[in-house]
């Protein structure tokens, strides 16, 4: 049976900031590139992938679309190529608007096809010339309207709880920083960040502004009085055109979370929405607490075969770098509304996985442990110890897993159409003692079934478990009690 789960590309790959477009029958998806185990964002050049928009379990391969040291600004391959996003211009081509490390500047390549390559085209600037600076160009969205008319959005609002600040720093300070750091920091140091989200009209020559950006929705500190509080703009715009109607979608001060506002117009008059989905269900049905590690998030809407979904990424290896690309259907209501959506294991396949086989355990969309935060905070060190996911290398084979698997961890997907579950077989490794309670909810009451586990190997071996007899569509998760730690590579369905 043919079959997609999120993250919705092989495991081995990271595209973050996933922007999807459907050209001529494909689902195309742009995004930053991150590596497993980064320790930078997007270290990666651009690479895209696309998949029949009426079959989103077959995504395939397009290659490397765009080299980091094709733009002139980037000559010396110093900078990392940041959050994209892709249009069809008035003229048929198709041009990727990017922005590079903090570095206040909008580049754009053009291609004659939607899987690339592209080649640089130059920078977003004023009819003098002058180079877009203002309002820290950042995450560049941009729209080409049924009318020809093309929109450029973008804009950086570090507030509330993702504050941000660079301090000056002294001379005799700055020459501490190492020397392969102090350009960077410099360059903070003297970046002036924005406030809100941005918009802009471009010529046709999809380059220069038609006129000085505008605010388009509020950032954090400016949010009083406009039905934005609580989610006021920090980054991550996207937007698209429904009908008649503009959707902007961007991650507010949350950071977690994709939010969205509607407007008649391109250009003015947005409304707040809701949120569509945040990587830790929060806010979901009232929740509080995380299902999942918390962390940055970017993406956008598609329609593909007639039906809606949202593009959103989470992290891996305890850490911001290393982020893998997710999608789930949602629901545009007649009003114009979408409600939240859950996060789940089965994403864009369309209804539930088999219920029998195996799966790589770190397609988990629930995973969670005593030390799991309900905010982001990555120079916590717990973030880097805590149950997560991570892979290793063996003989050339990319080895994802879920690691420091412990007391009081719990690892959940969501779903699964059984048509009746005899047990479930964990491939493991580790030195671990105690229980594991497979359940069909998240406190472990629900169709429980508990066996003792004593597992002590250094190399990858199988646990067997009992398992409720469930038939139908159920979410099935695996609960922890005891000592020590595990890895878990697989989880099989009998």
């Amino acid at each position: 049976m043919k079959q997609v789960c999120n993250p919705y590309l092989p495991l081995t790959e990271f595209v973050p900031d996933g922007e999807p477009h459907l050209f001529d029958g494909r689902v195309y998806i742009y995004g930053s590139h991150d590596v497993p185990g980064g320790v930078k964002y997007c270290e990666g050049h651009y690479v895209t992938w696309s998949a029949p928009e009426n079959d989103l379990t077959d995504w395939r391969y397009e290659g490397v679309i765009y080299r980091r040291d094709q733009d002139p600004s980037n000559a010396d391959d110093k900078l990392q190529l940041w959050a994209p996003d892709v249009t069809r211009g008035p003229d048929g081509r198709y041009y990727i608007y990017y922005c590079f490390s903090f570095y206040p500047e909008i580049g754009v390549a053009v291609s004659d096809s939607p899987a690339g390559p592209f080649e640089f085209y130059g920078h977003i600037h004023y009819p003098d010339g002058k180079v877009l600076r203002e309002f820290m160009p950042f995450d560049p969205a941009v729209l080409t309207d049924d009318d020809g008319r093309v929109y450029l959005y973008y804009g950086f609002a570090p507030a509330c709880e993702k504050e941000m600040k660079f301090p000056k720093l002294s001379k005799e300070e700055l020459e501490k920083v190492p020397v392969e750091s102090r350009a960077t920091i410099e360059r903070l140091m003297n970046i002036q960040f924005g406030e809100n989200g941005m918009v802009a009209e471009l010529e046709p020559d999809m380059l220069t502004l038609k006129e000085t950006p505008r605010v388009l929705i509020p950032g954090g500190h400016h949010t009083a009085g406009t039905g934005f509080e609580g989610h006021g703009f920090f980054e991550a715009s996207s937007i698209r055109k429904v009908g008649s109607k503009y959707y902007f979608v961007y991650s507010s001060h949350k950071s977690h979370e994709l939010c969205y506002a509607t407007s008649d117009r391109p250009d003015s008059g947005f409304v707040y929405g809701g949120t569509i989905v945040s990587n830790g269900d929060i806010g979901l049905n009232g929740r509080t607490q995380p299902v999942n590690t918390l962390g940055n998030n970017h993406g956008g809407m598609v329609q593909a075969n007639g039906e809606w979904y949202i593009f959103y990424h989470r992290q891996t290896n305890g850490t911001e770098y290393s982020r893998q690309g997710c999608a789930e259907k949602i629901e545009i209501r007649p009003d114009g509304s979408i409600a939240q959506v859950e996060i789940t294991s089965c994403g864009l396949n369309g209804g539930p996985l088999c219920g029998k086989g195996e799966y790589p355990a770190a397609i988990a969309c629930h995973l969670t442990s005593p030390t799991t935060t309900d905010s982001i905070n990555y120079n916590n060190p717990v973030m880097k110890t805590q149950t997560r996911i991570t892979e290793e290398m063996v003989n050339d084979e990319h080895i994802p897993f879920v690691t420091a698997v412990e007391d009081g961890t719990v690892l959940g997907y969501k779903y699964f159409r059984f048509e009746q579950l005899g047990g479930v077989v964990l491939t493991v490794r580790g030195a671990f003692s105690g229980t594991v309670t497979v359940s069909t909810d998240i406190e472990g009451n629900e169709n429980a079934v508990s066996i003792t586990v004593s597992v002590d190997c250094a190399d990858w071996t199988e646990v067997h478990l009992d398992a409720p007899a469930l038939t139908g569509d159920y979410p099935l998760y695996l609960h922890f009690s005891g000592k020590g730690s595990l890895d878990v590579r697989t989880v099989t369905l009998a």
